[in-house]
């Protein structure tokens, strides 16, 4: 029971971080600043390639979809071993997420005095720490 509801949280985390991401390829502007990488505060945002951000939405909706389908409150035809490792994927690429590429983002940026790092720091990071840890709860809990 406790897989089925860690399930269907992360599935719905991944459905709401997928709307922000389709609300930005749609051409809003809302929280750009925070959710983009700078050198600087003073630094100019980057353009993020439209294609991009819908396929970063499209993903976060397919991993909903696998944290759904792993819940069984979906039911599709995948085998469970392609299902485990899907979520145990998804799982690694939170954690490896977190950890960041240590300089804009993770535990371990250089860069911590912009709108994003800070963000990032209060936000996001613990975001993914959060994602990656019930990933992890949903395969070891009885």
């Amino acid at each position: 029971m406790r897989q089925i509801i860690l399930s269907i949280v992360l599935s719905c985390l991944f459905v709401v971080l997928a709307t922000f991401h389709f609300y930005w390829f749609l051409g809003g502007k809302w929280g750009l600043k925070k959710v983009i990488p700078t050198v600087d505060k003073q630094s100019e945002l980057p353009t993020i390639p439209r294609l991009a951000t819908g396929l970063v939405a499209l993903l976060l909706t397919l991993f909903g979809f696998v944290y759904l389908l792993e819940s069984e409150y979906l039911s599709f035809s995948v085998s469970s071993e392609i299902l485990q490792w899907s979520s145990w994927f998804i799982t690694s690429l939170f954690i490896v997420r977190a950890i960041g590429e240590f300089k804009f983002i993770g535990l371990f940026k250089k860069i911590n005095d912009t709108e994003f790092a800070k963000a990032d720091t209060l936000i996001f990071t613990p975001l993914c720490l959060i994602i990656a840890l019930l990933g992890v709860l949903i395969h070891v809990l009885p």
